[in-house]
């Protein structure tokens, strides 16, 4: 039972102590993608305790169970978990951790159905308001991402991700921007598509949805809004300039009245724009493999918590 005990407070530790830990670095504004992996394996390092511990749970509450995980383990390997006399411990551990799993499948479903299902939406709305071009001439464009234009005085930019994805402008955008800050507008939201944001996203609130107590899920889907955006700047401002892209973000977002009192949602505007024109540089190398080599730790030290009394029983 030492390496379930293990297990749950790794996860314990890494859903309580960590998040914080890692919503406070003064790094991750600099390197907004290594940012977004280290909240990813904090995030797998928690799942990986509640699925590994699962197993365990289960394997000491359903002898049958046990003797399948451990029917090709070398003698004495299994008497090292000391699964054997736990049986009631095991049952209530499995049991919760079971349906915690059970609320994760269902939220993650309901998470991905719901974005499809808003996406379908957005669509068929796109292409009621801009009506696809003939074959003969769709055939000869990029087959990446779709660029279109609606008619709107409000300058506007997004993307609609998917399998047949879109960059969408409207006449507002095309006629407050310069080619310059266009193109670093499309550059950004070109970056959200080919990353797979979304992905991240939906992921990020289905978590934070089924488990609406657990601090790890709710700091993971805020600071992902908050990182993706600053992924596509970055991205965008190497392209096209720092400069150029603050312009661009403040052009299409002054007359929101983002730059003065605005709801939460778009109040993260003038930090990024102000990021952007600080232009602090990146980390060195070493400094960012370091943290790349923390930030796979996370996930690593559940995996050798969970196999280090079979490897003891070895040596």
């Amino acid at each position: 039972m030492t390496a379930l005990i293990g297990l749950l407070l790794l996860g314990l530790l890494l859903s309580t102590v960590a998040p914080r830990l890692l919503a406070r670095a003064r790094w991750a504004e600099r390197e907004p993608v290594l940012a977004l992996l280290a909240w990813q394996c904090l995030v797998v390092a928690v799942l990986l305790c509640c699925v590994l511990g699962l197993l365990l749970a289960a394997s000491a509450a359903l002898p049958e169970l046990r003797a399948l995980v451990f029917s090709g383990a070398p003698r004495g390997v299994e008497a090292a978990y000391g699964l054997q006399d736990a049986e009631g411990w095991g049952r209530l551990c499995a049991a919760v951790l079971a349906a915690g799993g059970l609320q994760t499948v269902l939220a993650l479903t309901r998470e991905v159905r719901s974005a499809k299902a808003l996406r379908d939406h957005r669509h068929a709305q796109l292409t009621v308001r801009a009506p696809e071009l003939p074959e003969a001439i769709a055939a000869a464009r990029s087959r990446r991402e779709r660029l279109v234009v609606l008619e709107n005085i409000r300058p506007e930019a997004w993307s609609l991700p998917g399998p047949d994805s879109r960059l969408v402008v409207t006449t507002g955008a095309l006629q407050q921007l310069t080619d310059r800050e266009l193109a670093a507008v499309l550059s950004h939201e070109r970056g959200h598509v080919r990353a797979r944001h979304h992905w991240l996203q939906q992921c990020a609130q289905a978590l934070a949805s089924g488990f609406p107590g657990v601090g790890v899920f709710s700091a993971f889907r805020a600071q992902v809004e908050e990182l993706v955006e600053l992924a596509a700047d970055d991205r965008a401002a190497r392209r096209h300039g720092r400069h150029t892209t603050a312009l661009a973000l403040a052009e299409l977002n002054l007359d929101r009245g983002v730059f003065g009192s605005c709801p939460p949602g778009l109040a993260q505007s003038p930090r990024r724009v102000d990021r952007l024109l600080a232009g602090r540089p990146r980390l060195s190398v070493p400094h960012r493999l370091r943290l790349t080599v923390v930030a796979l730790a996370a996930p690593a030290a559940a995996v050798l918590l969970a196999v280090a009394p079979g490897l003891t029983s070895l040596l």
